[in-house]
């Protein structure tokens, strides 16, 4: 079992711990749904130092790199990052991740958790055609993420840059918090906006009190990962071992707009195939029609009370107070406006499929 260099905070605030990845995480403080909202309309605070960080540098970074990412890591220039996934060789995922570009020969990647050891494995057998220069920084690295619309205004008074200046996905090496090297990034994974910064682990309770008395007068929380994962299915992320995996297609999964096969990436003309040809199956949202929350592994159905898949992710939404759900459907079910039917123990519940994120 391992735990964050927040461990002992977490403990004191007297969070509901649970083994996550590996690592004891605080799962809720004062209660999901609190939590929730004050991400949605003010800002809160998440340990997300459970997370996987590789440095890849040199003169091969960047062809390494775009043989085992699925976007076209072309577009990226310093200071921008942008989401991929890495494509094993069987058609399926090894992982999601974050690239961030630090230099012309010199990246961050971010990674899940659970992951870590697996995609490590992964990157060293495909680098042996490149011979990058690949280390694995995560027992180093401290990341928290300060998400919500206060995010930026409340944080800004501990950073020597200009918040408000950084674009979506972007990123800068700063002060903040009287703390030198921090990286800052406008990236996220609630749809609320704000921040996530990366600093040495010798840091991190210095960074975190800076962090609280900062956010007080916003109206800061420290939020667990239960609410984070609530947080995610309102705006239609995918989640490793839910929504995506070693085995499923990520084009079913709706991550096309990631893959970019004219770049030559692993396995690249098997999911150009399915770009063309199109999926037997596809990821949906839907809104629960009446009472009753969904839940990984619940199966869905046809009006006819035929099977036609499963769902993958669901909760009861904060903001619209119903049940929501993430799941995979038979092609011919997928569009908006499609009543299916969802069994929640012996019931059979309606459903309506819904554009994604559910909220705008």
């Amino acid at each position: 079992m391992k735990t964050t260099p927040f461990f002992e905070i977490h403990n004191q605030l007297g969070a509901n711990m649970a083994l996550f990845g590996g690592y004891q995480m605080p799962i809720q403080y004062s209660g999901v749904k609190q939590e929730h909202l004050r991400v949605r309309e003010k800002l809160g605070v998440f340990d997300v130092s459970h997370m996987g960080e590789f440095i890849v540098e040199g003169p091969k970074a960047f062809t390494l790199l775009q043989f085992i990412c699925s976007n076209d890591l072309s577009k990226l220039k310093p200071g921008k990052a942008q989401y991929n996934y890495m494509p094993n060789e069987k058609g399926g995922v090894v992982d999601d991740l974050i690239v961030y570009q630090l230099n012309t020969q010199k990246y961050l990647l971010v990674v899940n958790a659970s992951n870590i050891d697996k995609d490590w494995d992964h990157i060293q057998k495909q680098n042996q055609k490149f011979n990058a220069i690949v280390t694995n920084q995560s027992e180093n690295t401290a990341l928290l993420a300060i998400q919500g619309p206060k995010a930026l205004t409340a944080m800004q008074k501990l950073c020597d840059m200009d918040l408000h200046s950084l674009s979506n996905y972007s990123h800068q090496t700063t002060s903040f918090g009287g703390i030198k090297n921090v990286l800052v990034a406008t990236t996220g994974y609630t749809g609320a906006g704000g921040i996530e910064i990366y600093f040495d682990v010798q840091h991190a309770v210095s960074i975190w009190k800076a962090i609280i008395e900062a956010g007080n007068d916003f109206g800061i929380l420290p939020i667990g990962l239960a609410a984070r994962d609530t947080l995610r299915l309102e705006m239609g992320y995918c989640l490793y071992g839910n929504e995506i995996d070693d085995q499923g297609s990520p084009i079913s999964a709706g991550l096309g707009w990631v893959t970019k096969p004219n770049t030559h990436f692993l396995k690249a003309q098997l999911h150009q195939s399915s770009i063309e040809r199109g999926t037997v199956e596809k990821l949906v949202g839907f809104e629960i029609n009446e009472r009753g929350i969904p839940r990984s592994g619940y199966l869905l159905f046809d009006t006819d009370k035929n099977p036609i898949g499963r769902v993958t992710s669901g909760t009861q939404s904060p903001v619209l107070n119903k049940g929501i759900g993430l799941g995979y459907v038979k092609t011919v079910f997928c569009q908006p406006g499609q009543t299916v039917w969802v069994q929640i123990r012996d019931k059979y519940v309606s459903a309506t499929v819904v554009k994604l994120p559910f909220i705008k």
